[in-house]
């Protein structure tokens, strides 16, 4: 929670920061958050394979949630784009570092019949963060005359607060392996024992990445139809309070709904989202699309966090949550990228609408294709 209320202040005003302060184009405002999140995809593999074999979560999640402390200190002393970018790529980093490891960890701790409700708590108690970071930026830009930079500073205190409490207040239980079957950190068996369903959650997610673009363009949009800089995180505020709400609730679901059925409702909900902002001409509607937006994550996220986790056998939940991020950050590489390209070809119409055919792809995929994900209940 205070990691993303500290990424919240910051990432909720880059954008804006980028375009109006440093003369950044919309296209390279997409390409740098594509390559930010996609940039860390061969380590949150590693990363996950390392946490299996070493038997340890803990130390790679604090080495993770540091690097992401540390780095944004270059964001409130950026000059230019290359600093910007560098930064966000380190604080990638950080999250490549600590993710799967810390989904691993949350699979450690959490029994089947109740994996769904804990991947729904983790996430709505991290958006939770991402509805107070944006309201504290607004408040400080109000009060500040519209100091970026003076945000940035005051968004580090959230974050070097997350890793005291992570170093003083979580405890692990380190699992064991005897030494000759201690696993290879990756190996060829890792791949092949993950079963089909996994492959399969795999492929939608990635699709769904692709349709689900950075929140970045939620901002520009806001941006797009007038509001004022001081107040376009509150389109992020919108996104995060839905998200936030659902994601407990629908994670809870997820154990005991056909998962399947529940993800293509999610797939449906983004189309209606991305149709929504392709039309937005107004505040209410930009905000009803954020709302939606934030309500597919809410109906999904835990989902696939769930269902990632019982598919994986104990011994690779570290890798399949890599693979699982690496999909998802080249999913998210190509989206934000074309995003920017088609939002500087077309406007905000154009890329929204792209993005509701492409989740619209996902929602036939799950309707027509025979296959099953395991639930929790039923493993």
């Amino acid at each position: 929670m205070l990691t993303a209320m500290s990424s919240a202040m910051i990432y909720g005003l880059l954008p804006v920061f980028l375009v109006k302060a440093l003369g950044v184009s919309i296209a390279s405002v997409g390409l740098i958050e594509g390559v930010a999140e996609a940039a860390t995809s061969l380590i949150k593999i590693a990363s996950g394979a390392v946490s299996d074999w070493i038997g340890r979560r803990k130390p790679l999640v604090v080495l993770g949630y540091t690097l992401s402390a540390v780095t944004k200190t270059i964001f409130p002393i950026a000059g230019t784009a290359f600093a910007v970018l560098a930064a966000r790529v380190i604080d990638r980093m950080g999250k490549g570092i600590r993710d799967a490891p810390r989904e691993a960890f949350l699979t450690d701790l959490t029994t089947q019949e109740i994996r769904g409700a804990g991947f729904g708590l983790r996430l709505a108690l991290a958006v939770a963060g991402f509805v107070v970071g944006p309201l504290i930026a607004v408040v400080l830009m109000r009060l500040s005359g519209d100091d970026f930079r003076l945000v940035f500073w005051i968004a580090l205190i959230p974050a070097y607060l997350s890793t005291i409490v992570l170093l003083v207040m979580v405890r692990e239980f380190p699992f064991n392996y005897d030494e000759e079957d201690r696993p290879l950190p990756i190996s060829g068996k890792d791949i092949t024992v993950l079963p089909a369903a996994f492959w399969w959650v795999i492929v939608i997610a990635s699709l769904l990445s692709l349709a689900r673009f950075s929140q970045a363009f939620l901002v520009l949009k806001a941006q797009d139809i007038g509001v004022d800089a001081a107040y376009v995180p509150l389109v992020l505020v919108v996104m995060h309070l839905v998200f936030s709400v659902a994601a407990y609730p629908f994670g809870i679901l997820a154990d005991h709904l056909d998962r399947r059925l529940q993800l293509a409702i999610g797939s449906v909900i983004l189309v209606a989202a991305g149709v929504t902002l392709a039309s937005a001409s107004s505040v209410w509607l930009t905000a009803l699309g954020a709302a939606l937006w934030g309500l597919q994550l809410g109906v999904t996220q835990g989902l696939l966090g769930a269902t990632v986790a019982d598919a994986a056998p104990e011994r690779q939940r570290g890798t399949a949550f890599g693979i699982y991020d690496v999909a998802v950050g080249a999913g998210t590489l190509v989206a934000s990228a074309g995003a920017g390209a088609l939002w500087a070809a077309g406007g905000p119409a154009l890329a929204f609408s792209i993005s509701a055919c492409t989740a619209t792809a996902a929602a036939l995929m799950l309707a027509i294709r025979g296959w099953e994900m395991p639930n929790g209940q039923t493993k």
